[in-house]
């Protein structure tokens, strides 16, 4: 079947889909719980984070943000979805801020954070994550101003 013959019924549940999936995968890996984060991706998912940092796996994620942060949790402002290549694909865009604390303990906000995901047969097969830490680190040692 053609992603143009799709019902409005059938392409609005794989959109759906693929939203909750979206958004328990990041309540999971919020937690962090990377093994349960784990279930809502394909085996060969792509993570592509922040820095062009290559990971195939949630736990690589986690262990990542262990080493720049105390604690991070992400406020939702929006989740939008959009149909993908197939019957069974859809693109889904989490935004919103970062909240937490530096490994010193200082504590942050409003470090705005877009991900990007492609969700296909009910599994996350790609990961693309950007927020504006790095920019917010620089500010802090000194060498640059915002």
């Amino acid at each position: 079947m053609a992603s143009e013959t799709l019902s409005p019924a059938d392409a609005g549940s794989v959109i759906e889909r693929a939203r909750r999936i979206v958004e328990t995968y990041l309540e999971a890996s919020m937690i962090p719980d990377p093994v349960l984060a784990r279930t809502f991706m394909a085996p060969d998912v792509r993570i592509t984070f922040t820095g062009g940092r290559l990971f195939n796996e949630p736990a690589g994620v986690t262990a990542f943000n262990a080493s720049r942060y105390r604690v991070v949790k992400k406020k939702f402002e929006r989740t939008d979805v959009v149909a993908g290549d197939g019957d069974d694909e859809a693109i889904v865009y989490n935004t919103g801020t970062l909240y937490g604390e530096w490994p010193d303990g200082t504590p942050f906000s409003g470090n705005r954070y877009l991900d990007r995901f492609v969700v296909r047969a009910g599994k996350i097969v790609r990961m693309d994550v950007w927020n504006d830490s790095a920019e917010i680190l620089l500010v802090r040692a000194g060498l640059a101003t915002m």
